[in-house]
């Protein structure tokens, strides 16, 4: 297993070619508590307190009312999927408007809202319960299966053919098969285990009690390396994508990056902004900041990572 320690970071970087420049931060000023995001296009969905809202670079595009949003949220079978976290239901938003297209019974695992929604095998997926995921039909709208997992189970990501769920409370990653709706394996993880990622070769779990982030093999579910990131990563958020793992921080910059081959950080960009959400494009990535009513498109990131990615 190959770890990266927290002492050789500044060493990584100053000798690591893969490195590359700071990008450009764009902010926008969003009032209420931008948090959450889920990219549409060229355009971003963010959760903010009793609604969700839809912002493009140039200001706010749409808007729908909720109880309370709360999570990370899907875009799937063209509509946004967002848990309301006051009601304890998902909720079906149309893309192009804002209008609520439906409302789906299935419980929140999470009243609190650290949890995930996410799409895959023509199905999308929340934590329901304590300990167990609900399966949503996107054509009928309706929970078609549940699966009992551990409890604490909230935080979710779909990749390489299957669902995993990350317990914060029992310290576990799960992996489901979707085609039995079983757990088919149980992976013991760090202090603290938050959110997670699946990309660029295999599933990415945010350690946060160790500042870690862990490398997990997608076929046999075991942890085969991790970088040491901060002395925390609680309250931050996780993607992949051009090359690169991304981690949105909340000690000593915005964002950092990680690269999956060398497993190493090449990239510590912007100030510490407190906690909020991350998501990669080929474009740029986009940033939120709830603490600083601000949502920010960074330029010279996607291309500029898929660049230096290449041998």
């Amino acid at each position: 297993m190959k770890i990266v320690r927290a002492g050789v970071i500044a060493a990584l970087l100053a000798g690591s070619s893969a490195a590359i420049a700071d990008p450009v931060e764009h902010p926008i000023s969003v009032p209420g508590f931008a948090d959450f995001l889920a990219v549409d296009g060229d355009a971003v969905w963010v959760t903010n307190r009793e609604k969700v809202e839809k912002w493009g670079r140039d200001g706010k595009l749409a808007e729908s009312p909720l109880g309370r949003a709360c999570g990370t949220m899907a875009v799937a079978d063209g509509s946004l999927w967002v848990a309301d976290c006051k009601e304890r239901v998902l909720v079906r938003v149309d893309l192009a408007t804002g209008e609520r297209q439906a409302t789906v019974p299935t419980g929140l695992g999470s009243p609190d809202g650290e949890l995930n929604v996410v799409s895959g095998a023509g199905s999308v997926w929340v934590a329901s319960e304590t300990a167990a995921l609900a399966r949503v039909d996107p054509a009928t709208n309706a929970v078609i299966a549940t699966v009992p997992v551990n409890e604490g189970s909230f935080t979710l990501a779909y990749g390489f053919d299957a669902l995993w769920a990350v317990s914060l409370k029992g310290g576990t990653l799960q992996k489901i098969d979707p085609a039995t709706n079983q757990v088919v394996a149980t992976t013991a993880m760090g202090r603290a285990p938050g959110f997670l990622a699946a990309g660029e070769g295999a599933v990415w779990v945010q350690e946060q009690g160790d500042g870690t982030l862990a490398r997990i093999d997608p076929g046999s579910a075991a942890v085969t390396g991790r970088v040491a990131v901060d002395e925390t990563l609680k309250w931050g958020d996780i993607d992949t994508g051009g090359g690169r793992v991304w981690l949105r921080t909340t000690l000593g910059q915005t964002f950092v990056e990680v690269d999956p081959l060398a497993m190493a950080v090449v990239g510590r960009h912007g100030a510490a902004a407190g906690s909020g959400a991350l998501r990669w494009t080929p474009q740029g990535v986009w940033t939120s900041a709830h603490d600083n009513h601000t949502l920010s498109w960074w330029t010279g990131t996607g291309a500029a990572a898929e660049a230096a990615a290449q041998p």
